[in-house]
């Protein structure tokens, strides 16, 4: 059995922060870092957009203004991001506050795919020299909280300190292994929505604000803008029942890389479930179930000159000669959204666009695509023992995964958080 001061479960920002932040304060440290697939996931390698104005990307359950503000300067000094200039913002604002809406001034930057996998080449290769051992393709299993071992699908780990960062795709892990580790957690919200595919020129605001946030009445926003050379892609999910569906997600490369002439973003709408329903990520498995079902084992896209007529989209009519441009996610089945998507949610969404179409004229072409599902499924949240996302004896769950954070800076920050908790105890 081999032994380390601190056992981290989880490459991406979140597993990322505590390792740095934890040799920063003692670079003595024998830190183990897993992670489950064959190469270094996580949001770094997703767009890689990250967000430095509060409250973006931190749950204020767990965060103030005041505690979060110290660690995103923490960050933005260690990453030193190129901050994205905006303009105009003054001519959206007026015209989203007089409709109910609000835009949110966010400092941002912008890496892209390509430019995030560099990143995360650099980082760990940072890590490597300063001592940490990586082991890809490894898996957490359970964790043994009296005698302080984890097991492994390769081996078991003695360790001081445990943190599990297993991000958005490992929620149903983290549950799994919370049940194992007998941590209490309770359900968490979802977010349910579409991703919009466009012409820049239908939505021009791109040019000024990189990755505009809007917020709409009935807990329903924008999230995740992608623009230069922007694409949609499909995102694999297993459910807890071992069944695989697919959610939509944007990427965009770096401003190197030709232009697509598009933009997609995402408008998701919050949900929060009560009584009589047992859980939300159960809900939200059962929604991905019922869009593959529909979309013949792929998302389901449709024009949005198709939706208003109320007619589904077919291969024939989605590459007519009435829209401008095809879709980029090739894989997806022209079809009909209303049947998959529950209709409470769907008219949320069809407001909100209607309302963004009236602060950026031109979103709501005809040609515009709609494609679904785009499902964010948040960890349930873990009860804390402590202010450091402590939920048993020495052992953490930080990140996207654990529900405290919501993006990379976030999460990094969340990683932090926990190193300043495992410093006290070592």
């Amino acid at each position: 059995m081999i032994h380390c001061d601190c056992l981290i479960a989880g490459s991406g920002p979140a597993g990322l922060g505590t390792a740095f932040s934890l040799l920063e304060k003692n670079p003595s440290l024998k830190i183990i870092l897993l992670e489950s697939q064959e190469i270094s996931s996580g949001g770094l390698r997703n767009d890689c957009k990250m967000n430095f104005t509060f409250p973006v990307g931190f749950p204020l359950e767990y965060w103030t203004k005041e505690l979060a503000e110290p660690y995103l300067a923490r960050i933005e000094h260690f990453l030193n991001p190129d901050i994205m200039d905006k303009i105009n913002l003054d001519t959206y604002e007026k015209r989203a506050e007089k409709i109910g809406v609000k835009l949110l001034n966010i400092r941002q930057s912008h890496l892209g795919t390509d430019g995030g996998i560099k990143l995360i080449k650099t980082l760990t290769s940072a890590l490597i020299e300063k001592g940490v051992t990586l082991s890809f393709g490894e898996t957490l299993i359970s964790a043994d909280e009296k005698a302080h071992v984890a097991v492994t699908n390769k081996q078991e780990i003695s360790y001081k300190s445990l943190v599990v960062a297993p991000g958005r795709h490992g929620f149903d892990f983290l549950r799994k292994f919370m049940e194992k580790t007998g941590i209490p957690y309770q359900d968490n919200s979802i977010d349910v929505g579409i991703r919009l595919e466009t012409r820049e020129e239908h939505y021009p605001i791109v040019k000024d604000y990189y990755d505009p946030k809007f917020l709409f009445p009935e807990n329903t926003r924008t999230f995740c803008t992608n623009s230069g050379s922007a694409h949609v892609v499909q995102e694999k999910y297993t459910s807890s029942k071992g069944d695989i569906y697919y959610s939509v997600n944007g990427h965009s490369y770096s401003d190197k890389l030709k232009p697509t002439g598009l933009v997609n973003f995402a408008m998701l709408r919050t949900v929060a479930f009560t009584e009589p329903i047992a859980s939300g990520q159960d809900y939200a498995e059962y929604l991905g179930a019922l869009a593959m079902l529909t979309g013949g084992g792929h998302p389901i896209m449709q024009r949005v000159g198709d939706f208003r007529m109320r007619i589904r989209s077919t291969v024939s009519n989605l590459n007519s000669d009435l829209y401008d441009f095809e879709p980029t996610l090739k894989s997806a089945t022209p079809g009909d959204i209303s049947l998959a998507m529950p209709s409470k949610f769907l008219d949320s969404i069809w407001r909100a666009m209607k309302r963004l179409d009236t602060i950026i004229p031109g979103l709501m072409h005809p040609s515009t695509i709609m494609y679904y599902p785009e499902i964010k499924l948040y960890a349930n949240k873990p009860v804390f023992i402590n202010n450091f996302f402590m939920s048993a004896k020495d052992i953490y769950l930080i990140g996207d995964g654990a529900g405290t954070s919501r993006g990379i800076t976030g999460a990094w920050a969340s990683g932090m958080r926990a190193a300043d908790g495992i410093m006290r105890n070592l």
